[in-house]
């Protein structure tokens, strides 16, 4: 099929209100359709970079403090400021513990529906995820890298549920979900897949029945695997996703029968429609298993949680009266 005898490209209603929009297609002059698939965001990762470089050019600037021993530190001239009750060591210390209590405020918006009007779901885990990546390291600095006694323990805690949280957002990842954060139903989903598979269609040149096929992954079910090797199934699921998304970024960057070339914004719109369109079929693939081992994740995550609490608001008690620390 030659470009002038492509058909007309029919446009794609988006799925349901609650449903993310599938990348739509719009139209032009001169009859092109132009793809307006849906953006990446990057103000996670940048908020997450942004948190870590505090502490990290903290540590690197007083390297010779935190390296010395507990007698050297008392006569670094840096002690005063470093210290956990020094000028920057007791402001990381506040700022940590801002941040802890604020995450706990992610399961108390989940639990109360009249806070809705707070912003959605989906946004507040963002902000819990960067909070609990970050916060680790802030702690890390205010306690000047020592942890001993109850603020060893607690630590512990907190850099397991922050390790545990990385997991969490990952399999929270795989469920399919709309732009407030709830999940899907069925119908959104096969909605959502048949909007990009036809946007797909159309901005390729191949029938749907050949784009489902040449974006299939693994199709082995979940059924029976435990929750490690449930895991290890969908790491290497995305690795299968990454490599058929570069092969048809080869196939679709040179001219054949099929089609023209596809260059520049085209194409990297065209792979973007190709990769939500595996991601979401893996993921409801995988939807049962997920839920599963996502219910395994909340048991062990909370006793580590509720330890880390504890143990934080019995230093900040302890430190700020039996210490003598004030502000």
């Amino acid at each position: 099929m030659t470009p002038a005898q492509k058909p007309a490209l029919k446009l794609v209603p988006p799925p349901a209100a609650e449903a993310p929009a599938a990348p739509a297609l719009k139209a032009v002059p001169g009859g092109k359709a132009k793809l307006q698939p849906k953006g990446r965001s990057y103000g996670d990762l940048v908020a997450i970079v942004i948190s870590m470089a505090i502490p990290v050019a903290i540590t690197a600037w007083g390297a010779s403090y935190y390296f010395a021993t507990l007698g050297m530190r008392l006569r670094h001239p840096l002690h005063s400021l470093l210290k956990p009750a020094g000028t920057v060591g007791l402001s990381l210390g506040v700022l940590g513990f801002a941040l802890f209590l604020f995450m706990w405020l992610y399961p108390f918006r989940k639990a109360v529906k009249w806070l809705a009007w707070t912003g959605p779901l989906g946004s507040w885990m963002r902000v819990h995820v960067v909070a609990g990546l970050a916060l680790p390291a802030i702690v890390a600095v205010h306690a000047g890298w020592r942890f001993d006694g109850l603020i060893g323990l607690g630590y512990l805690a907190m850099f397991v549920v922050s390790l545990s949280g990385i997991v969490g957002r990952y399999l929270y990842t795989h469920i399919p979900r709309s732009r407030n954060g709830l999940e899907l139903s069925m119908e959104e989903v096969i909605g959502e897949r048949r909007a990009l598979i036809t946007n797909l269609a159309a901005a390729t040149g191949m029938v749907p029945a050949e784009i489902e096929r040449r974006l299939a992954v693994d199709p082995r079910p979940y059924d029976g695997l435990d929750p490690i090797r449930t895991i290890l199934r969908m790491v290497q699921d995305d690795v299968q996703r990454w490599r058929i998304l570069a092969e048809l970024k080869r196939e679709l960057s040179r001219p054949n029968a099929g089609h023209a070339a596809l260059t520049g914004t085209e194409l990297r719109d065209t792979l973007r429609l190709a990769r939500e369109e595996m991601k979401l079929t893996q993921q409801v693939r995988m939807l049962d298993a997920t839920r599963k081992v996502f219910g395994y994740w909340h048991v062990a995550h909370r006793p580590f949680a509720i330890t880390a609490l504890f143990a934080v608001i019995v230093h900040v008690v302890v430190a700020m009266w039996i210490g003598g620390i004030g502000f």
